[in-house]
């Protein structure tokens, strides 16, 4: 069994609470680490130790910062074999997923190696007689960010990277279920030449949370993670002062026109539905289809390809998910499915007695896929977070287009049709922050802003993209005069540059 540790000031230190926790194999259900949670003086000691390395980084000129990232992504593609094996041995997902979880981290850090350009300030020469205005963009100080299990490569590099390229300090803490990874990019930091302190990680609980969200020298917060959580993160991290971005919980939808390319419908909605076993604030998890003729052969089409998913063991090269991350979240998932079967939904697939040979203990489930599902049941109302697929049959188009915009949270939405018209109207109308054309799955590439709508976000800035370079940093505006000697007096009236 491994034992788990926290980065502070540069240094693998044990946990000094007392308080630690187990970390499953999911494909075994077999016990893999002992991870321990900080305590308030542990998140002390890390924040301590950014405040201490910030101003000495910051001073580091922002080219010189991006070629410190430029060698960790050396090292990163060195890694990525070895990183994909840890992640998906203590996550669950595929080798394959999980390289791909890497991947879209590391394009997050290959942005913020632009970083000199993004800290640029503007000029105005001559703004008033004798007077120029520019201004400049500072980093913020130190950092903080909580991540959720299912991208614990992805959304780390998410967070940590714009921020420290923008000259900042940043304190981790990752999902307790799998922080090896967290750890590990931790460690490769230090090996490319950051700092001592200006990357911190601890492994901890509400309790190291809520001593980061309370610290007053932590400046700035991201999190993702439930709405529930996200609500109270934002909500507790404004009222100290802070600012915060607070990604919650998704239930994505996707509108199948009747004219749309079925087979390339079919196979998008698979793929995006129960890749990962679902565990993704992306997976579509409500079909939508137009008329009875499109849900009907959508509905059977769906239901043999579901029966013929391959779930197989994380090592699998060959299945195409893998198990969940824990036994508690597979049993909370099991659950949803008999409350849909109670509510009256029609269970067309159920994959709840799966069972993989040779890894009986593991925490595996099949895939599900409920029809008839409407807007007033919880399947259809909350995020369910596993390999479950709803159909939600909607008459025409405005009244698909109603279902999407009624619903609580606004993350991701696709629409499938060959109507170019109907596409443009969607894109225009729905109420989402991330829309597919065509696509099932459009998470934004690294340069442009992650987020979404209604409560699936709160805060003002999205992660990635311009936007992260502008949460990582505040802007000072400089009104300059030199004087040429002449004496003009007091002036008592408001300054204008008439």
């Amino acid at each position: 069994m491994r034992e788990l540790y926290h980065v502070i000031d540069g240094r693998c230190v044990g946990g000094a609470s007392g308080r630690f926790l187990e970390g499953f194999e999911p494909m075994t259900g077999k016990v893999q680490s002992r991870i321990p949670l900080a305590s308030k003086a542990e998140a002390r000691a890390a924040v301590v130790s950014a405040v201490s390395a910030q101003p000495g980084w910051a001073a580091v000129n922002p080219q010189r910062r991006a070629r410190v990232l430029v060698k960790f992504l050396e090292l990163l593609a060195r890694e990525t074999e070895s990183l994909a094996e840890l992640l998906s041995r203590e996550h669950g997902k595929t080798i394959a997923d999980a390289k791909g979880d890497i991947q879209r981290g590391l394009e997050v850090i290959e942005f913020s190696t632009g970083v000199a350009h993004f800290m640029k300030g503007e000029y105005t020469d001559g703004a008033g007689a004798g007077i120029d205005v520019y201004s400049m963009r500072q980093p913020l100080g130190v950092m903080a960010g909580v991540t959720p299990f299912n991208f614990p490569a992805m959304i780390p590099m998410w967070m940590c990277g714009p921020s420290i390229a923008c000259g900042n300090a940043f304190v981790l803490k990752p999902s307790e279920r799998d922080p090896s990874v967290p750890l590990r990019l931790a460690e490769l930091m230090l090996e490319a030449g950051l700092p001592r302190g200006v990357f911190n990680v601890i492994n901890g609980d509400k309790e190291a949370v809520d001593a980061l969200l309370d610290d007053p020298d932590v400046k700035a917060f991201s999190f993702v993670g439930s709405t529930a959580v996200a609500e109270h993160v934002y909500a507790r991290g404004a009222a100290a002062g802070k600012r915060m971005q607070c990604l919650g919980g998704a239930k994505n939808h996707m509108v199948i026109m009747p004219d749309a390319d079925l087979d390339h419908a079919v196979d998008s909605l698979i793929g995006a539905a129960y890749g990962s076993a679902g565990e993704r604030c992306m997976a579509i998890s409500l079909a939508v289809p137009i008329g009875e003729a499109t849900a009907n052969e959508l509905a059977r089409r769906l239901a043999a390809r579901v029966k013929s998913l391959k779930i197989g063991a994380s090592t699998d090269a060959d299945a195409d998910f893998g198990p969940l991350v824990t036994k508690t979240h597979l049993d909370k998932v099991k659950a949803y499915v008999a409350l849909g079967v109670d509510e009256g939904a029609t269970l067309l697939v159920d994959g709840r007695d799966f069972k993989l040979p040779g890894f009986e203990d593991g925490f595996f489930m099949g895939g599900c896929l409920f029809d008839g599902v409407t807007r007033h049941m919880r399947v259809y109302r909350e995020e369910i977070f596993g390999p479950v697929l709803c159909i939600a049959r909607a008459g025409d188009f405005a009244e698909a287009l109603a279902l999407v915009n009624e619903h609580e949270y606004g993350n991701g939405v696709a629409i499938f049709t060959r109507d170019g018209a109907a596409a443009r109207e969607f894109v225009s109308k729905v109420q989402v922050g991330m829309v597919g054309v065509n696509v099932s799955i459009p998470t934004p590439l690294a340069y442009y802003g992650f987020g979404g709508w209604k409560r699936s976000f709160f805060g003002d800035l999205n992660q990635h993209g311009p936007d992260a370079m502008r949460f990582c940093t505040k802007t000072k505006t400089v009104t300059s005069r030199w004087s040429d000697g002449a004496q003009e007096g007091a002036s008592f009236v408001m300054p204008t540059m008439r």
